[in-house]
């Protein structure tokens, strides 16, 4: 039962720092494009 309470609040650890690393990767991803349209405009 202390095995499976352990690797449930790892697994649930790992799914929340996956989602932060996703949500970073997508705000660079963003600001790399606002620079090339900001470019593009002048």
């Amino acid at each position: 039962m202390k095995t499976a309470l352990i690797a449930a609040c790892a697994a649930t650890l790992l799914l929340l720092s996956g989602c932060n690393t996703v949500k970073g990767m997508g705000q660079d991803i963003q600001k790399a494009g606002e620079k090339i349209e900001g470019a593009a405009k002048k």
